[in-house]
């Protein structure tokens, strides 16, 4: 039976062989790191994209885009140029813990702190109006924006920031309806986490990435490696398990932000990908529906899964250009 000795040196072998060397940044990725920014936050760097599109005056025409896990801002690439082009101002930070921002060990990832990022951000840029589009984790942090926004309302006190519209896709808006993948449960276990964080390679994670896809709408290898070598960036596959902290903050504020979204006069509306195994429609949409009556919802082609601004962008582009339309956002 080997010792407990050879096999913590068969683990270090194995966590060097799978994540050495740090996977360069494509061609792609150094254009998109190139085209953004850095701020301060706190003692942490934080880049984001800030893009000046058509009108550029209007100050009621810029789109805040919140990413979600694991990912980052790269995921709405494909919909970028049309958007910024589009509308006044296209602006979109990679949270702390993600992309291209700092990546700290050790640190206690919140979504109360990745929305106070966005405040931060914001304020930096001299924006006081918004309309947020969000994807999975990012529909979190857009949840807890709302809620700010209906206290200081209820407080008749004055915001910094107005939120003039939110349009949310794909992501774990109700914990109640939540399909937590495998691998999800695995690093939100604290005795397997530490090193399956160390052990994964771009195989696994490819196979963990690509089943929250639909079928006929896989990322190509070249997507794979883009989005793996963003992972990889700081080191940011060895604190995967503290980033996926937002999931159990998720149920432990449930009230407060589903309720943030039931008592809003914001409008909203929900673009959705059925094929998504996280939250299926059965479930999620249905529930959605029932809770949310106040919002719109588009539901896209049947084999559109969780990450539809990847899977399907024009049809998202089109369903977002209309709900803006609706609120004569032009």
């Amino acid at each position: 039976m080997p010792s407990l000795k050879s096999v913590a040196v068969l683990i270090a072998l194995v966590a060097i062989y799978c994540n050495w060397p740090q996977p360069p940044l494509s061609d792609r990725l150094q254009k998109w790191k190139s085209s953004g920014k850095n701020f301060k936050f706190k003692d942490f760097n934080i880049f984001y994209k800030d893009s000046l599109g058509q009108g550029q005056s209007a100050a009621n025409r810029v789109v805040l885009i919140l990413h979600g896990f694991p990912s980052s801002t790269f995921d709405w690439y494909k919909m970028w140029d049309g958007l910024a082009s589009h509308f006044g101002r296209v602006i979109a930070p990679d949270f702390i813990g993600f992309g291209l921002s700092d990546k700290p060990k050790g640190h206690s990832y919140t979504m109360f702190e990745q929305a106070d990022i966005v405040e931060s951000l914001l304020a930096k840029l001299g924006v006081q109006q918004v309309h947020i589009l969000a994807h999975d984790m990012g529909d979190t942090v857009a949840q807890e924006l709302i809620a700010r926004q209906n206290a200081l309302i209820k407080s008749k006190k004055k915001s910094s920031l107005k939120i003039l519209s939110v349009c949310l896709t794909n992501g774990g808006i109700l914990p109640e309806t939540l399909e937590i993948r495998f691998t999800q449960k695995l690093m939100l276990n604290p005795w397997i986490a530490p090193i399956g964080t160390r052990v994964t390679n771009r195989l696994i994670f490819r196979k963990a990435f690509g089943e929250v896809f639909g079928e006929r709408t896989q990322p190509t290898m070249d997507e794979f490696e883009d989005h793996w070598a963003l992972m990889r960036w700081n080191d940011g596959n060895l604190i995967a398990h503290d980033q996926i902290q937002y999931l159990p903050q998720r149920y432990a504020n449930r009230d407060k932000w589903v309720g943030a979204l039931q008592e809003t006069k914001i409008p909203l509306h929900l673009i959705y990908g059925p094929a998504d195994p996280i939250n299926p429609p059965n479930t999620f949409l249905k529930r959605y529906k029932m809770l949310m009556p106040n919002s719109g919802v588009t539901e896209l082609s049947d084999h559109i899964s969780h990450y539809p601004q990847l899977e399907d962008p024009d049809s998202v582009f089109q369903a977002y250009v209309g709900f803006m339309h609706s609120l004569k956002i032009n």
